[in-house]
């Protein structure tokens, strides 16, 4: 897989921007001290571009994107989207914003309701936003011949879908209403390669089309290669190296983010040996990455 990063001679301001963010939970039992999950994270996406987020199980990767969705809240620390600070936004703003930021889940079979069709499921939030049925309807023909799906998908249960073909729809409803911030949360990790490639080579060409913007949560530095223009890697609830995709994924200069390139599978048995030992000679928590979201 090879990167889609490119080399700009001007650089647009932020569409996403987030600042010192810090969130923590409760921690379990009484008096028990709040675990801090994100300690003190920035980064920046600009429109149009990918930023991918690698990192293992339990990182914060995934906290961040839910963060910027406001669905877990910050406890210092700012999010700005579009110069508009949202990670202090109510319930009425937010709901007003998920017309420019939207989600794509990790499972399709459970991000989508099993008893909807995905008529009704493509419909809801345009209906939301004030269209008439009529203008839903032509809606979600086009969003379905986006993600090349035949029309008669409109009439069909998700059940009735492979996995590919359920992300499909998710990502189409993501596009629902034309946003320009889509936070991806491992899309692929729970399908074949085959269908990974896929669903991120469409990914890649609703880009091109529309000019969305990607905040990609991953474990998997391969995806991420083939994904991103910039590459962040978090390990702890902070990040520890940020370049461009390439260099990132090519010549990492952290021990973690080695450790994780280390790690990733490969099909020669031999050389997966090899790359193990090399990662544990990088020493501690950084050689043992696990490949789940986190």
């Amino acid at each position: 897989m090879s990167s889609t990063a490119t080399t700009e001679s001007t650089v647009p301001e932020a569409l996403l921007r987030i600042r010192d963010l810090r969130v923590s939970f409760p921690g379990k039992g009484w008096r028990a001290p709040r675990t801090e999950i994100l300690k003190g994270v920035s980064l920046d996406i600009r429109p149009g571009e990918t930023l991918g987020l690698v990192g293992e199980s339990g990182s914060g990767k995934t906290t961040i994107g839910r963060a910027v969705l406001g669905l877990v809240p910050a406890r210092s620390g700012s999010v700005t989207f579009d110069g508009e600070r949202i990670d202090t936004a109510k319930p009425s703003r937010r709901r007003e914003l998920s017309r420019d930021l939207q989600v794509v889940f990790q499972d399709p079979y459970t991000s989508l309701n099993p008893s909807r069709t995905v008529g009704d499921t493509l419909s809801e939030p345009l209906l939301g936003h004030g269209a008439s049925v009529r203008e839903a309807r032509g809606r979600v023909g086009d969003l379905l011949e986006r993600v090349h799906l035949p029309p008669d998908a409109a009439s069909r249960l998700p059940r009735e879908f492979s996995g590919g073909q359920r992300q499909r729809v998710a990502i189409a409803r993501a596009l629902a209403l034309r946003p320009r911030l889509v936070i991806c949360d491992e899309p692929v990790s729970a399908l074949d390669l085959t269908t990974q490639r896929t669903v991120l080579e469409l990914l890649l060409e609703i880009q091109e089309e529309t000019g969305v913007a990607y905040l990609f949560v991953t474990h998997d530095l391969s995806v991420v290669r083939f994904m991103s223009h910039r590459v962040a890697v978090i390990k702890g609830g902070s990040l520890v190296e940020t370049g461009d995709a390439h260099d990132v994924t090519t010549d990492p200069r952290h021990p973690y983010t080695r450790a994780l390139m280390l790690s990733a599978p490969v099909a020669d048995v031999a050389e997966q040996r090899r790359r193990r030992e090399s990662a544990a000679t990088l020493g501690g928590e950084a050689a043992a990455p696990t490949a789940d979201a986190g």
